[in-house]
Parts: C-alpha cells; sequence; structure tokens
C-alpha cells in the first residue's frame, strides 16, 4: 500500500487504491503466463498508460485487467481464450473439492444449514488471485477454518423474504474453486426453496481466476442447476457488455445473488433491492465502498447510496 499511496495524485482516474492493485495484478498474470523480462515490461506500460488512460476516458478496472490479460495473450502468441491461470484455477477447484464433504456434512448437521451454507458461500470467496497476491494465500488453511469468519454485514431477512417470494434466482458466480462452496450452498437453497428455478452465471472466458463455464463442468455445479455465460469477459458484469440473455434473466430474475469483488464494484451502482452481494472483503477500498472492515463477509442488499469519489 505504501506504493499506492505515493502515487495517489498519478492515479486519479480510477480509484486511487486500486492503482498499485493493478500493477502488482498486471506483474502477477505476467508471472503466470511465464513472459520474458522485456514482454513483462511491454504489458506493464500498457497497464500504467491504460490507469493514465482513465483519467479521460470512462475505463473502470475491470477494462484495465482485461486489457492486460489480452497483451499477455498477444505476448505469447495464443489464441483469445488461452487461460493464463489454468494451473492455478484446477488446483483451486482440486484442493477445493477436497473440503466439500467436510463443509457439506457441517451444512447438513448445523442448527440453521441455509445459514452455514450462505457463510461458507461467502467465506469462499478468498479464493482470489485478483484481490491477493497468489503467494499469500494459504489455501488449505484457509479452507480449513472456512465457516468461522463472521459477518459484519448481514442482510439474511430480506434475503430470505426475497427467496420465499422469487420464482427464479440468478446466482452470479465469482471463482473457480470458489464455486465448490457456492455449488453447497445451492443444493441447501434447492432442499429449502424446491420450486425455485435457480441459474447459474459465469464467465464467458478465462480472466484472472475467474470461474467459467469448463470450472462449473470441472466441479459437477453443471448437473446441480442451469448454468450460463453472463458474456461478461472482465473480473466482474458490466450489464451493458453482456448477453441479450443474461441481460433478460437479470431483468426478470426475483432474486439475484451477486459473488465477490469484481460483481460487487460493477453492479453495485444499479441500486436494485433485488441484488444481495455475498463476498469477503479483502481491501481498503472495499471497506470503504461497504462501510465494512477488512476480512469479514458481507450479505449486504442492494445498495442505495453513492460511491466514493476519487
Amino acid at each position: 500500500m505504501s506504493t499506492l499511496i505515493k502515487n495517489k495524485k498519478r492515479c486519479s482516474g480510477i480509484p486511487p487504491e486500486c492503482c498499485s492493485c493493478v500493477i502488482n495484478q498486471a506483474y502477477a498474470a505476467a508471472r503466470f503466463a511465464e513472459l520474458t523480462e522485456e514482454q513483462t515490461r511491454r504489458v506493464i506500460a500498457l497497464a500504467r498508460a491504460e490507469i493514465e488512460k482513465s483519467k479521460t476516458t470512462p475505463l473502470l478496472v475491470q477494462h484495465i485487467v482485461r486489457g492486460v490479460a489480452d497483451a499477455i495473450i498477444q505476448e505469447r502468441n495464443e489464441t483469445p481464450d488461452f487461460d493464463i491461470y489454468a494451473g492455478v484455477k484446477r488446483k483451486s477447484n482440486s484442493l477445493s473439492l477436497s473440503y466439500a464433504e467436510e463443509f457439506q456434512k457441517k451444512i447438513v448437521e448445523s442448527e440453521s444449514p441455509l445459514e452455514t451454507g450462505l457463510q461458507v458461500a461467502a467465506a469462499g470467496n478468498i479464493i482470489d488471485f485478483g484481490a491477493k497476491n497468489h503467494d499469500s494465500i494459504d489455501l488449505n488453511k484457509e479452507l480449513q477454518f472456512l465457516d468461522k469468519t463472521p459477518f459484519a454485514h448481514y442482510d439474511i431477512e430480506p434475503f430470505k423474504r426475497g427467496l420465499d417470494d422469487a420464482s427464479t434466482l440468478l446466482y452470479i458466480c465469482d471463482n473457480s474453486g470458489e464455486i465448490v462452496f457456492d455449488t453447497l450452498f445451492i443444493k441447501e437453497l434447492q432442499r429449502e426453496y424446491p420450486n425455485l428455478h435457480i441459474v447459474a452465471a459465469l464467465r464467458d472466458k478465462p480472466i484472472i481466476n475467474d470461474a467459467t463455464l469448463e470450472d462449473a463442468k470441472a466441479v459437477g455445479l453443471d448437473r446441480l442447476v442451469t448454468t450460463i455465460s453472463s458474456g461478461s469477459i472482465y473480473p466482474g458484469t458490466i450489464l451493458p457488455e453482456t448477453t441479450a440473455e443474461f441481460q433478460k434473466l437479470f431483468a426478470s430474475a426475483g432474486v439475484i445473488l451477486s459473488k465477490g469483488q469484481g460483481n460487487f464494484e460493477t453492479l453495485l451502482p444499479f441500486a436494485d433491492e433485488r441484488i444481495f452481494f455475498l463476498l469477503r472483503i479483502k481491501c481498503d477500498y472495499m471497506a470503504a465502498l461497504s462501510n465494512v472492515k477488512k476480512d469479514n463477509l458481507v450479505l449486504m442488499q442492494g445498495y442505495t447510496g453513492q460511491l466514493p469519489h476519487s
């Protein structure tokens, strides 16, 4: 964060708190893609240029992250669907699956299976190599204590009321690995709301470690509910840049459950009471945006305030 603070004035286009994270994520992606030093310098230069461009052009952090990924793919001379984080995603899915039975048992045996399932799904949001460096995440340790993380904002009653009245739940997924715990929660949702039609939406093509339809197949989510691509190529859901199918479902769903930080940032401005944001707060900017301290969980109904100005 020290670099971030020193460069606040130079990063006024996107939120200042996000600039160093964008650069760090670009370095991490270049490393995972095994770029040379010269290739990495070009990618970082592009990221810095896009940050500068954002001062005068309506660019989101998600646009810049996508641009970095595309630049890396071009440097490697790969096809557009090349998955920079493929190995990490497979590891995340596999490791999370190894804990699935343990947490399924905890959910079933708890006093409130729905709320325990919700907590497990929210805590699983720690598996995020966009918001955190891969080397800083001890997945085994995190997964062992998955159901111990507290909620600091918990709109559970309006969420339950929404489910009582809804015929369709749109479940917008976030990360690979994490979707294993989404699957456990969805099983409990199906048990308690047997008439609720659940559709899980995933990314259209690989970006960071976000879950795609391929990841849904790898963990069995596609065998549980209808899965669709949102059409989003970003680490988030920029609604005008999604498919007509997704937009139609987004407009008609009785309840929308939005997982993770990228979806929170991009869907928060809609101030839609049908949306419930479920995530773990991972950085200072997100803490300010949600008014919740870092490392706590959030279940927040559609936000009606204003975003902080950068």
